[in-house]
């Protein structure tokens, strides 16, 4: 039952094509759901497009964690990765499918981007829409976005979470973990700005 239910989200993803306007809220999954072990960090972020308030709980290292980062997941090079190292710093997180033309045409914007700001704000690729992990790591490697953590969402968990339904789309969080989000593709000035916001 399961499985046809993630394969019936995912019919809908696509049917939703590439890119697409309309914007989403984040959406919280649970812990017990995910495999569990601290995660990685990257640069990258900034707020645009419709806000929502972060219900925080005490977490990660005694900040408090946004329900938006209560997940767990594995990047693409098989470390396990826990959304609350992120709590208390700007992040952008970038929803991604290798077959999307758009999404490659912006990676390299992304990965500007993610230099750019470097530890300042935290960049995450989720990489989905795919059965083949190994189209996901092409997908990293050609478009030049290898300095971002790129989490590995062939499931559709994480996409699901952030109740994104459409790729590319960019969830823009900041510290006190209010979410926006904006549909690309985004160009580098778009992302720097979106970045300047949450930096304030």
């Amino acid at each position: 039952m399961k499985k046809a239910i993630v394969t019936m989200a995912g019919a809908a993803l696509l049917v939703a094509g590439c890119g697409g306007g309309g914007e989403a809220t984040s959406a919280v999954e649970s812990p017990s759901e995910a495999p569990a072990s601290p995660g990685a960090q990257s640069p990258g972020a900034q707020s645009s497009g419709a806000q929502s308030s972060g219900a925080q709980s005490p977490g990660a290292q005694g900040r408090d964690v946004p329900e938006a980062l209560r997940f767990k997941g594995e990047t693409l090079a098989g470390e396990q990765f826990d959304g609350a190292a992120l709590a208390g710093r700007p992040a952008v997180f970038w929803f991604w499918a290798p077959w999307c033309s758009k999404c490659r045409s912006e990676g390299p914007n992304v990965a500007k981007a993610a230099e750019k700001y470097g530890d300042e704000v935290s960049f995450v690729g989720i990489g989905g829409l795919e059965k083949d992990k190994g189209r996901l790591r092409d997908f990293v490697s050609r478009t030049g976005t290898g300095n971002l953590t790129h989490l590995d969402d062939r499931t559709g968990r994480l996409y699901s979470h952030f109740k994104v339904t459409s790729q590319s789309s960019f969830l823009f969080m900041a510290p006190d973990g209010k979410t926006s989000k904006d549909s690309g593709p985004l160009d580098e000035d778009e992302l720097s700005r979106h970045v300047d916001e949450l930096l304030g």
